[in-house]
């Protein structure tokens, strides 16, 4: 925060009134002007606003186990918004609220994805459970875990992600012929990073506090090389957050031909114009 004095000592202050100044010893004099320079003024640290960053949890996958064998075609045949995947020998179940899909094994392994938080997924599991009690099974709700958690955040700012690349090269991967995004991997909190030159960052962490530490950790870093967005990030931006991919547009030269010059047809026969009179009424 800077405050600029003027020649004859007076500060304006943000009511209009002003405010009449000491003599300043220790101040510098411009030897253009004859003024005094703007001097530098401490910032009280509870003054300064910490940027907040909104991070979006878009899913959590967790698994339990029921303790009993399932029989998967009883399942399919008695139970509701069910798909039996004989091939993969497995089962899908969903539900509406919370809406989530479960993949079900006849060994009683359970797996639960599509919920928000990791409250939501225990209480779809243990839904889930419930349904296969009511179908017949002696179940109980065992070994709950929460697997991975995917969440998704938008910085403030544009990120140089080459230069970002190369500073740290021992946990970023930037491979732009394969994927847009760096791919950064961290060891504590254990989670893998794909960031990319608008400003969004996708996260994968075995929880929601790790996936909130891990961007607390990668703010600072990608800070030293942000850059202001450009109008296509910022329609990449709008488009991704309508749900619409932005598509390819393309020129291309059409060389046209000019038209050959037909010779003049001698009068139509009562056949030929028969013929003409049905083709017309298909138009």
């Amino acid at each position: 925060m800077f405050t600029a004095v003027q020649k004859n000592g007076i500060k304006s202050l943000t009511n209009g009134n002003h405010l009449e100044l000491e003599k300043v010893e220790d101040a510098q004099v411009s030897p253009d002007t004859g003024g005094i320079v703007a001097e530098e003024m401490p910032v009280p640290a509870e003054n300064v606003e910490e940027p907040e960053v909104d991070i979006v949890i878009n899913n959590v996958v967790c698994s339990f186990s029921v303790r009993c064998h399932l029989n998967l075609r009883q399942i399919a045949l008695n139970g509701a918004n069910v798909e039996y995947r004989r091939e993969n020998g497995m089962i899908t179940m969903k539900l509406r609220k919370p809406y989530t899909t479960a993949s079900m094994w006849s060994s009683g392994k359970i797996t639960c994805t599509g919920a928000t938080s990791e409250d939501q997924a225990k209480i779809a599991a243990r839904r889930f459970a419930r349904c296969l009690q009511k179908l017949g099974f002696k179940t109980r709700f065992n070994n709950f875990r929460v697997v991975n958690v995917l969440g998704t955040c938008s910085m403030p700012f544009a990120i140089r992600i080459t230069p970002f690349s190369e500073r740290y090269k021992n946990a970023a991967n930037y491979e732009p012929e394969l994927h847009p995004g760096v791919t950064y991997k961290l060891k504590e909190p254990k989670a893998t990073l794909k960031i990319f030159s608008t400003g969004s960052v996708t996260v994968t962490a075995p929880s929601v506090a790790d996936v909130q530490a891990a961007i607390e950790h990668i703010f600072p870093l990608v800070y030293e090389f942000r850059k202001e967005r450009s109008k296509a990030d910022i329609l990449a931006m709008q488009l991704k957050r309508q749900g619409i991919k932005k598509s390819r547009t393309f020129t291309t030269h059409i060389q046209v031909e000019e038209p050959e010059e037909y010779e003049e047809l001698d009068e139509t026969s009562e056949e030929e114009e028969e013929i003409y009179d049905s083709d017309k009424s298909w138009d």
